[in-house]
């Protein structure tokens, strides 16, 4: 059912965005992305890397984005994935000065909205755990609309399914997964509130968790922690946006961020609620 879920998003993709031929040959590919150039790297995840690349389209030029699944971690064989995203990924712009507040706040509502979806916020049948929350797995656009990516880590479950599941190994990326799934190996949707806390920090400190990881000797969750015990609020938000944000906004962004570094699962919010304090943030701020 997995492979059911992603074959028919992908006939959905292609339907909303009137490509009335998706399948790109593997030489097509090479030569957009200049046979996968480092210097077209524009993020990566779990199971490879994403390349930008232009494609001759008729009397034009298409901009693609192409994943390279690495099949040394056995995969599969190398699939390919075009989405239209020419920013590449959202680590790359946290230190930005062009990527506002509002925009910053606006990609984290995108985000959040998809999670609610995944969650089974919307009546569907199944509920989607990502496992692999991260800034470098959200994708932009042009208009800094964001789409987040790399399901390979999913886990999907029917509505009707307890909440809690047992997996033999708890995966992610070291600095954003969930702390209490990573001891105990109990996985709940609550594991991606926790990473998407991490993620809205990353985007108000405009640093990464590993920059922190390399400065502080520990991730970002820590360092917040500590920033709220000595009520520093100020100092973790970027220096360089500071001056335009609303300080109400600014306050309903971190405490709705902080609640979801909980350690506490049952302390954490749901991702419906993260959504609407996110839009409350949103409409201070303008």
């Amino acid at each position: 059912m997995k492979d059911v879920v992603k074959e028919l998003e992908k006939a959905l993709f292609f339907q909303k965005n009137k490509i009335n031929n998706p399948r790109i040959s593997l030489e097509d590919i090479k030569v957009a992305t200049q046979n996968f150039n480092n210097d077209n790297c524009i993020g990566g995840g779990g199971f490879g890397e994403v390349f930008k690349g232009e494609l001759q389209d008729g009397d034009g030029i298409k901009t693609i984005v192409a994943k390279r699944l690495d099949t040394r971690l056995g995969q599969g064989e190398q699939q390919f994935w075009n989405e239209y995203a020419p920013k590449g990924s959202l680590d790359r712009y946290l230190k930005d000065v062009s990527l506002t507040w509002v925009k910053r706040l606006t990609i984290c509502i995108d985000v959040a909205t998809a999670l609610y979806f995944l969650h089974g916020g919307v009546g569907k049948q199944a509920k989607v755990i990502h496992r692999d929350i991260k800034t470098a797995n959200i994708l932009l656009n042009h208009e800094w609309k964001a789409k987040l990516i790399d399901f390979g880590l999913s886990f999907i479950s029917p509505i009707t399914q307890k909440s809690e599941y047992v997996i033999d190994y708890a995966c992610g990326t070291p600095g954003y997964v969930d702390p209490l799934y990573e001891k105990s190996r109990f996985l709940t949707i609550e594991s991606d509130v926790y990473s998407f806390g991490v993620v809205l920090f990353e985007i108000l400190c405009g640093r990464s968790t590993f920059e922190i990881k390399r400065h502080r000797g520990h991730h970002l969750p820590e360092f917040i922690r500590n920033i709220f015990e000595e009520g520093k609020h100020d100092e973790m938000v970027f220096k360089q946006i500071r001056e335009q944000i609303e300080p109400k906004s600014l306050a309903t962004f971190q405490e709705i961020a902080y609640q979801c570094l909980y350690h506490e699962r049952e302390k954490r919010p749901t991702i419906k609620k993260v959504l609407m304090q996110l839009k409350k943030a949103l409409e201070i701020q303008v």
